[in-house]
């Protein structure tokens, strides 16, 4: 029973590894990890800025229920400084929802052996960590700036969410940068 092939350690290994290599991935290499935390991350970035997003279309909401009322005779049209602070959170709500877009496509190396030739993988990789780092810094930053904030308070601050959304756009570009 212990001559049986089951219990031959070193041919079972090495048969896993052929079979890893003939499916065109190994889970145990290092790159392979980096790979999936790359992606994993970069999930966590978008549900942050998803929920940074939603805290705005909230609060844009509220402000359209308290500052647009429906048109009366005695006002047919609504306010146009309301009109424009509405039009200011749902544009910020727009910037914030295409950059989580671009976030979720963001490109990550392939493991095919044009890449291993000509790129070192895993200190890529793990360059795009830092960066990916980075991100989740910010966009958690801006959650917590937003977290139970009205309209009024974003509109006054809009100059600093936006500041935040263009570190956050620099630092794509940045991670962008390292896969040319």
């Amino acid at each position: 029973m212990s001559g049986s092939v089951f219990y031959d350690v070193g041919m079972l290994d090495q048969t896993a590894i052929n079979l890893f290599y003939g499916w065109g991935y190994n889970f145990y290499r290092l790159e392979n990890q980096l790979r999936a935390d790359d992606l994993i991350v970069r999930e966590k970035v978008c549900w942050l800025l998803g929920l940074v997003r939603a805290a705005v279309e909230a609060a844009q909401s509220a402000y359209r229920r308290a500052h647009l009322p429906p048109p009366s005779r005695a006002r047919p049209l609504p306010d146009a400084a309301a009109v424009a602070s509405a039009q200011a959170l749902e544009a910020l709500s727009g910037e914030i929802g295409s950059l989580e877009g671009v976030i979720r496509a963001l490109p990550v190396p392939e493991g095919d052996r044009m890449t291993q030739r000509y790129r070192q993988e895993a200190p890529t990789l793990v360059a795009l960590g830092d960066c990916d780092r980075r991100l989740v810094g910010l966009a958690e930053a801006l959650r917590q700036m937003l977290d139970g904030r009205d309209a009024d308070w974003m509109l006054a601050h809009l100059a600093e969410i936006k500041a935040g959304l263009a570190l956050m756009t620099a630092g794509v570009r940045e991670r962008q940068s390292l896969l040319k």
